[in-house]
């Protein structure tokens, strides 16, 4: 009968930990949980902006380029000027300052639209050391609160006479471990949001060489008049 009774307690007690709800396993995983919040809205943020800015980086004309080399060839700069201008993409911005330098050597030229896609690339990769922080170091927050909690769990059990108590073993135990799981959830969605931003940057990348050349490329031809 008393094993019954002791089972019985030990299913409701089951029963009211598998209850327990998200917010209340977030608050049991203390103050660093509200930290790995933070910097999950951090990340979320970041690779919202960036994926969108990305985005209208890569929206260029598929006859951009064409229209560029009738308007050089035709002696039209203006025109050509304008319709970079009017693009306003990271690749038409170094087209546009490539034709602003028409008239001076080559090889400055050359320097300026280099210049720009530079400018542009960097521009291009504003928040992703954050993003890299935070996929590195959100498991180690994480972490950090498992070892804090287990050290909190240690001394509850010296402070009752080093009783071996598993019931406060195990409740300390899983209440630790909240911040690692916690950790794992912002730093993995940081870590591949990371590398894919950085793939679709280097894509990019790979199309204004391309658009470099073609525009050396232009220049290099006689002027049509």
């Amino acid at each position: 009968m008393i094993k019954l009774l002791q089972a019985a307690v030990a299913a409701t007690e089951n029963a009211a930990a598998e209850k327990m709800t998200l917010w209340e396993l977030f608050n049991n995983g203390g103050w660093l949980m509200w930290v790995l919040l933070i910097l999950g809205g951090v990340t979320i943020f970041i690779f919202v902006e960036r994926f969108v800015a990305i985005q209208r980086a890569q929206r260029l004309d598929m006859h951009f380029m064409n229209r560029i080399r009738d308007y050089v060839m035709d002696g039209k700069v203006k025109e050509a000027i304008a319709f970079c201008h009017h693009e306003n993409t990271p690749i038409a911005r170094m087209i546009e300052k490539g034709l602003e330098r028409l008239g001076r050597p080559m090889s400055d030229v050359q320097n300026a639209v280099e210049n720009v896609a530079n400018l542009e690339v960097s521009k291009l990769e504003n928040g992703l050391p954050t993003l890299a922080t935070i996929a590195g170091g959100a498991p180690m927050i994480g972490f950090l609160g498992t070892v804090l909690g287990m050290v909190r769990t240690f001394m509850d059990m010296s402070a009752a006479g080093g009783t071996v108590d598993m019931a406060l073993l195990s409740g300390g135990m899983y209440v630790a471990m909240v911040t690692t799981v916690g950790g794992l959830i912002v730093g993995i969605p940081a870590y591949f949001g990371y590398n894919y931003l950085v793939a679709r940057i280097e894509k990019l990348v790979f199309r204004m060489e391309a658009n470099t050349i073609a525009f050396m490329d232009i220049l290099n031809q006689p002027v049509q008049k």
